[in-house]
């Protein structure tokens, strides 16, 4: 289904936060007029007019639910893009996965070379921490700092870094399901898990009130990877913009693998609706959560 979704308010939200996010992305990295000049067309290159935007747009949707600025949201938004676009550099390298297509277009290690690669995704780890710690995003210190942590607790090791290195284990490691299950809430589920509390914390809900986000988060980011391990296994190449069947030819243990694909499809529209039902509490201001819920489990790409 892509970017051409039925449901319009979904296609029309996804268009408008890449633009926004693109927007913030060119004002924030403008090219210097020195020897930095090609690390930052590098970052700008990773940054630019690629990727879906899921975390971004769930950290926006959370956070005008709540009645937070769209604009102090879209820069927050920019923070865990920052994170998620430097861990597919470094995930690219000829040490993790060394691939050559990103978003259909040459890995930056290929477009560049590997040490500006490296730069490169270091350089966005600290962009997003530079955006959370500015006055733009919040006047709150508190605020600034819970949005630090919780980005921060995600990233690392006891998130998508964690997760990422289950998965260079899984090279020589055979996992069960719960293993797999593990690995993908760090590696992926993680940074859509602090998409939606940082979401939350711009929108001022206490800690207490976010369980039923929490718990939406938990089962799309699931979902999310039961989609992408089908994808991985049942698409196309050229719509992905990346190689495929990788994981497969690997000997990886995949969601697939363990249930079947028809298990792991319905499992995927499963999760898809309990995510769902944990938004009964809320109207129409999220629809779009309900929609993107839907949308991860039947894109094509």
């Amino acid at each position: 289904m892509g970017l051409v979704v039925a449901d319009d308010v979904l296609g029309r939200g996804l268009q408008r936060i890449q633009r926004e996010v693109d927007a913030c992305f060119d004002q924030l990295l403008p090219v210097p007029d020195d020897a930095r000049a090609p690390l930052v067309e590098a970052m700008r290159y990773a940054v630019i007019d690629g990727g879906k935007r899921v975390r971004p747009m769930l950290l926006v949707t959370v956070a005008e639910m709540y009645g937070a600025s769209r604009d102090a949201a879209v820069r927050a938004g920019c923070a865990i893009e920052s994170i998620h676009v430097y861990s597919l550099i470094h995930d690219d390298l000829p040490c993790m996965d060394d691939d050559d297509l990103r978003h259909g277009k040459p890995t930056l290690h290929k477009q560049y070379d590997e040490a500006t690669a490296v730069l490169a995704g270091d350089s966005l780890h600290a962009l997003a921490f530079e955006i959370l710690g500015g006055t733009l995003v919040s006047s709150d210190p508190f605020i600034r700092a819970e949005l630090v942590h919780a980005l921060a607790s995600a990233s690392g090791h006891n998130g998508m870094a964690g997760g990422q290195v289950m998965d260079m284990a899984a090279d020589h490691e055979q996992f069960d399901l719960h293993g797999v299950t593990r690995l993908q809430q760090l590696k992926t589920g993680a940074l859509l898990g602090a998409a939606v509390e940082m979401g939350a914390i711009l929108g001022k809900v206490p800690a207490d009130g976010r369980t039923h986000l929490r718990n939406y988060a938990r089962d799309i980011g699931l979902a999310f990877q039961i989609a992408d391990d089908l994808l991985d296994e049942e698409g196309d190449e050229e719509k992905a913009g990346k190689a495929l069947r990788k994981d497969a030819e690997q000997g990886k243990a995949t969601f697939v693998s363990l249930m079947g694909a028809e298990g792991a499809r319905a499992q995927a529209h499963a999760l898809s609706e309990q995510a769902i039902g944990h938004l009964s509490g809320h109207g129409k201001e999220a629809d779009l959560l309900r929609a993107l819920a839907r949308f991860i489990v039947e894109r094509d790409r």
